[in-house]
């Protein structure tokens, strides 16, 4: 059974980190582009950034390029988000997905999500 559990969520101030941990079970994950999306009230999902199976592509929403990070643990399945200087726009619901079809489809939402961890950023 495909399952994503996203962790690391919490309340931090403007300026302040967080580390979203994605840990993936189930199926062949290693093999999977895979990606973060947040989703803050009222607002419609949308991406955060992107990575590919070997981790040796990237993307980033030009909201958060050169404050989140992306990256994976391929042996551990693990997929992570870095997010450094976070502003109280940051705030949402943030999920992580796969995609076994591609990273160009990854990047519009994958087959397999995750329930999501909340980012609480204060002013």
């Amino acid at each position: 059974q495909a399952r994503l559990v996203e962790s690391g969520g919490g309340l931090v101030q403007a300026g302040g980190s967080l580390r979203l941990s994605c840990a993936a079970s189930g199926r062949a994950f290693s093999t999977y582009p895979m990606a973060w999306f947040r989703q803050a009230p009222g607002k419609e999902r949308e991406f955060v950034a992107a990575i590919s199976w070997s981790g040796g592509s990237t993307d980033y929403a030009d909201s958060v390029k050169g404050r989140f990070t992306i990256s994976r643990d391929t042996a551990k399945n693990m997929v992570y988000l870095q997010m450094n200087s976070l502003k109280p726009e940051d705030t949402a619901v943030y999920y992580c997905t796969a995609e076994p079809a591609g990273y160009m489809e990854v990047k519009r939402g994958g087959r397999y999500w995750g329930q999501g961890t909340q980012v609480t950023v204060s002013s």
